[in-house]
This record gives C-alpha cells, structure tokens and sequence, in this order.
C-alpha cells in the first residue's frame, strides 16, 4: 500500500468532522502514513425531496463510497455505522470503528411549545418507540443536515424533532436559539445498532492492517448489534433497535417492546449461542 491512505467521505459538515476524526486517530497509530480525504455526495444527498422511508434502499448514503474503495480512488470509507446496510459491498469488509461515542438519542423541541402536536423524523424506529410516549402525535418526514433540521425546528416547521447525541457532540452544539435539548433514557429510546460509533470500511485485503489498531470494545458491541438486526429483518424501515452497553444488549422489537439480556461473564462462543437464542424467542413468540 502507498504512503498516503485516501478516506471517502460523504460531503455533509457532520461527516467531514467524523472522517477528521478518524484521520487524526489514524495518524496517531500508524504515523509512517499520510492521509487525505475524497468528498463525495451520495444519492441519498442528491436526492433531498426524496422521502427516506419510501425512496431510501440499501447504501443510499454509502453506495457512492463504497465504488471509490473497489475502483481504488480511496483506501477506506468513513461512515456513521448507523446508516450501514447489513450486507456491504462485494469485496469490502469493515475495518473496525473508532471509540464509540454517546449512543443516546435527544428530543429538540421548540422553546415554550407546550403543546406538541408534531414531530419531525425520517425514522421508523423513533417514530415507533417515541409514538409510545406520544400516542396522538402528528408525524412529518425531515430532511438535511444537522444544522438545517434544527432552523427548521425553530422555524416553526414542526414543535420538534429527534437527533442523535453524538452528531451534536461532534458538531459542538448543545443548545440553539429557541430550541430546548431533552436527552431520551435508553429505556424510552433504544438506539439503532451502531449509533454513535464511526466506522471505517475497506477491500477486504487491507483489513488486517486496521483492524489491530481499531476499537476492540465498540467492535464487540456493534457487531453483537448488527447480529440481531440482521437476523430480525431490520434496516431502515424497520423500528426494531439494539443497544450492547456494559454486558446488556438492550433491545427494542416491533411486536415485542423493550427487552434487556445479560451477557455478563459469557465468552465469544457463549455470545453467539445467546444470540441465537434471543434471534429464536423474538422471531418464535
């Protein structure tokens, strides 16, 4: 491989940020290399009128860098593992993922709207498990980056919407200008498998070298996360969730509601028999 390694990256300010991130550790762990990024716009980026929910399919915001990497325009492809289809690219494999970052999702909501009547979001799994709280809301799709949702919020455009802590982590932003920022419990939000954690994607013949200096921790739990939903069936119409924090695998089903299980003490081999189990009682009752 060459000195300089090429990181493909969607063009949105959060993803920039993240693929920095992930340079900036790279750099740290592997100093003989230099490292550049490639900004590419995905369809799912092109296509804003789109409705995600109707429109969106497998890679729609990963397809574009998932052809820099086996057209070798680019050495990894930095993604919020979140938006990961289960099945990648032929060829291409995971590499790891960075430090995982706060998981948790958070209810934005205009200031002094004591009344909420509509809540915007693009996701099947928070209009499910939010529906709970707020049986009689009024849901409306929302589009853009972080920055835009939240002028579209104070706007008037709708009393609220839901965004992932860790995107207004990375972006620096815990308040804004007429909106009041409300993080949900795991319990009332169980997040999508992989939220909150980076993850970097490769040809399958340069993963050793990244996978030694790659998060150990957040890869056990995400992949634990991805197991489960791809076993389920879930993807992005789906609102089943997965959340593996300190030995429990927290678990929202459509049919099932929240379910936690314990992983204490279980070894690799243990892991995958439970999961089974867990797959097997979801998909049986």
């Amino acid at each position: 491989m060459s000195k300089n390694i090429t990181l493909a990256t969607r063009k949105s300010p959060l993803a920039v940020i993240q693929t920095q991130l992930a340079c900036d550790y790279l750099k740290e762990k592997l100093p003989e290399y230099d490292f550049s990024m490639l900004k590419l716009s995905t369809t799912g980026d092109k296509r804003r009128s789109w409705s995600l929910e109707t429109e969106g399919g497998k890679g729609l915001f990963t397809k574009e860098l998932e052809m820099a990497l086996n057209e070798g325009r680019a050495d990894l492809a930095v993604h919020s593992a979140k938006d990961l289809p289960m099945e990648l690219g032929s060829g291409l494999t995971l590499a790891g993922y960075l430090s995982r970052a706060d998981a948790l999702d958070v209810f934005v909501m205009r200031e002094g709207c004591s009344d909420i009547k509509t809540i915007a979001t693009s996701s099947p799994r928070r209009r499910v498990q939010v529906g709970l709280l707020h049986p009689r809301i009024n849901w409306i799709e929302i589009r853009g980056n972080v920055e835009t949702r939240l002028d579209k919020i104070a706007s008037g455009e709708a009393d609220a919407t839901i965004l992932a802590a860790a995107g207004l982590n990375r972006l620096s932003i815990d308040s804004w200008p007429g909106l009041i920022f409300k993080p949900y419990t795991i319990r009332e939000l169980v997040p999508a498998a992989g939220q909150g954690a980076i993850a970097l994607e490769c040809r399958e013949g340069d993963a050793p070298q990244y996978q030694a200096v790659l998060d150990e921790i957040t890869d056990r739990a995400v992949s634990i996360e991805r197991y489960l939903i791809g076993e389920l069936g879930g993807g992005c119409h789906s609102a089943h969730a997965a959340y593996f924090l300190a030995d429990i695998l927290y678990v929202y089903h459509e049919n099932h509601g929240f379910n936690q299980y314990d992983f204490v003490d279980l070894d690799d081999a243990e892991i995958k028999i439970r999961l089974r189990e867990i797959v097997n009682e979801l998909k049986d009752s």
